[in-house]
């Protein structure tokens, strides 16, 4: 049995939508155990970012930068998706096209099973030379002290957007057209204060989209959004997927 109140209005413009986008951010993969940026826990309450994630800090010591980086992969290694990323990825084929846009960099969602993801951040089990910029796939950690290097002698780093870069154009292109595009927009789990990612929940409702944010606790975001669902997406997510299937009968 549900334990969320979902509005006639949420229901009626998923079951005439053709395109969902969903939209997530850290606190969606807090739920599997992947610790945030912000918060007491944060990913950054014991290192400053700028001596981590920033290509300075990469040029000044890489080996440190990605004895860090290799750290993370671990933790995020022994991770699972949770019911929220599964409930996306069941809610996909629901609809004409759904589309996944994440500022997180734990390739979850792929994990889970969604198939159109857009990642604006990057991921952090990819790598590219920095010379010949190929990706350096099935990459083995480096020892500590070390820094893995490309068969073309480059260098080669995580596939992560640092601090002071640009977001992948192609990505970021893509993901603003469904923003655009969306019938329904939902921004689960952010803070909505990082941008430029966090002008996308505008963005779609500037065109016309249904904003319907998740969150446990309200956000700059929260006035604007036409419905604020407050709690976990790992619970509000999988009642809505629900909601949905038997709304159509068990079909899309």
């Amino acid at each position: 049995m549900s334990t969320t109140a979902f509005s006639r209005n949420l229901l009626d413009r998923l079951l005439k939508a053709d395109e969902v986008v969903a939209f997530t951010g850290a606190g969606v993969s807090a739920e599997s155990g992947v610790p945030t940026f912000r918060g007491t826990d944060g990913i950054w309450s014991k290192f400053k970012p700028e001596e981590l994630a920033s290509m300075e800090a990469f040029m000044r010591n890489p080996a440190l930068v990605w004895e860090w980086y290799a750290h993370r992969r671990a933790i995020i290694g022994d991770v699972r998706p949770n019911a929220g990323h599964e409930a996306l990825a069941r809610m996909e084929p629901l609809f004409s096209r759904f589309t996944v846009v994440t500022q997180n960099i734990d390739n979850l969602h792929r994990r889970a099973g969604s198939r159109r993801v857009h990642e604006l951040h990057g991921n952090i089990e990819r790598s590219y030379c920095m010379t010949c910029l190929k990706q350096a796939p099935g990459l083995d950690l480096p020892e500590r002290g070390s820094i893995p290097r490309c068969a073309c002698g480059g260098v080669i780093r995580p596939d992560v957007v640092w601090f002071g870069e640009m977001l992948p154009e192609e990505e970021w292109e893509a993901s603003m057209a469904a923003a655009g595009r969306a019938d329904v927009f939902f921004s689960i789990g952010t803070s909505a204060v990082v941008y430029p990612a966090a002008s996308l929940p505008y963005a779609a409702k500037r065109s016309g989209a249904y904003l319907v944010e998740i969150n446990p606790e309200p956000t700059p975001l929260t006035p604007t959004s036409d419905e604020y669902l407050q709690g976990p997406s790992g619970s509000i997510l999988p009642e809505l997927c629900e909601l949905l299937v038997s709304s159509r009968g068990g079909k899309r």
